[in-house]
C-alpha cells in the first residue's frame, strides 16, 4: 500500500497541500477528485516524488521515496503526468519500449519487447504499432502513453488527469481500460480526476480534497452524497443512482 504521512508542500508563504496524511489500498482504483487548486496534481506528484515535500513522508510497500534509488522505485511504481513531452518523430512502439527503460537500460531483452507487445494489445493498438506519435488523434495518442506506462509494469500507477483532452466517448474508453488494468492485471491505479461522476463509476476508492486538505475519503457510496459534494465543491447537487452507480446532477 502506499502510505502518506504528514506531507505538506509549500512555496513561500503559499501552503498548496497541507499535513496530509493518507493511506491508499492496495489494488483497484483510486480517484483523487476536487476543484481546481485543490492539491490533487501537487499530492500525487509527491506520491511520485516528481516533486520534493516541504515536509512528510511517503512509503510504497514500505519504500521510503525520496531515499529509495530510483532504479528500485521506478520497479514499483509509475506515473503518467499531463504534460509528456515525448518526441513526437516516436513510433508507438519505441514510445511503449522506452516504459522498459529501469529494467533494460536502453539494451532491449526478448522479455522486454514481449512486455511492449503485451501492453500494445492491450490498449489496442497493434495496427497503430508502427504509426508515429504526431500521426495519431489525441485519444490514440493518450492510449499509447497509457501502454508506455502498463509496459514498465509496476504495481502502483499513477495518471495525472488521464482524461484531459479526450472527448466523451474516448473518456469513457480510457476509464474501461484503466478499470479493466486494475482487474486483469492486478494494478493498484490512482487518478486525479475532475469528473465527479467518473470517478464514482469507476473507482473503488475517493479522496475528495480542498484547499490544500483531504475533505473526505472513502468508497463511492460514502463520497457520493449531496452533503459531501456540498462541502467539497461549495454547489448544491443532486445524487441519484442509476444501474446501481451514484451520478450527480448539478443545479446552477
Amino acid at each position: 500500500m502506499i502510505e502518506v504521512a504528514n506531507a505538506t508542500k509549500t512555496y513561500g508563504d503559499t501552503i498548496v497541500v497541507r499535513d496530509v496524511s493518507l493511506t491508499i489500498p492496495r489494488r483497484g482504483i483510486t480517484s483523487i477528485i476536487g476543484p481546481n487548486g485543490a492539491g490533487k496534481s501537487t499530492l500525487l506528484s509527491m506520491i511520485s516524488r516528481l516533486m520534493p515535500m516541504s515536509a512528510g513522508t511517503v512509503t510504497v510497500e514500505g519504500l521510503d521515496v525520496t531515499s529509495t534509488p530510483s532504479d528500485v522505485l521506478a520497479k514499483r511504481l509509475s506515473i503518467l503526468r499531463q504534460d509528456n513531452r515525448i518526441a513526437s518523430r516516436l513510433t508507438v512502439r519505441d514510445l511503449v519500449e522506452f516504459g522498459r527503460y529501469p529494467y533494460s537500460k536502453g539494451r532491449l531483452t526478448v522479455e522486454d519487447r514481449d512486455h511492449a507487445s503485451r501492453a500494445i494489445s492491450f490498449l489496442g493498438l497493434e495496427l497503430l504499432a508502427d504509426r508515429f506519435l504526431d500521426e495519431l488523434s489525441g485519444g490514440q495518442r493518450q492510449r499509447a502513453y497509457v501502454a508506455m506506462v502498463l509496459c514498465q509494469d509496476t504495481d502502483y500507477v499513477l495518471f495525472d488527469e488521464p482524461l484531459n483532452n479526450l472527448d466523451m466517448k474516448h473518456a469513457v474508453g480510457m476509464m474501461k481500460l484503466l478499470r479493466q488494468a486494475a482487474d486483469a492485471l492486478d494494478k493498484t491505479i490512482v487518478l486525479v480526476l475532475h469528473d465527479i461522476n467518473f470517478a464514482s463509476c469507476y473507482s473503488d476508492y475517493i479522496v475528495a480534497m480542498r484547499d490544500g486538505t483531504i475533505v473526505r475519503h472513502g468508497t463511492p457510496d460514502a463520497i457520493m452524497t449531496s452533503a459531501v459534494i456540498q462541502e467539497v465543491y461549495g454547489m448544491n447537487v443532486e445524487v441519484q443512482e442509476i444501474r446501481g452507480r451514484k451520478i450527480s446532477v448539478y443545479y446552477m
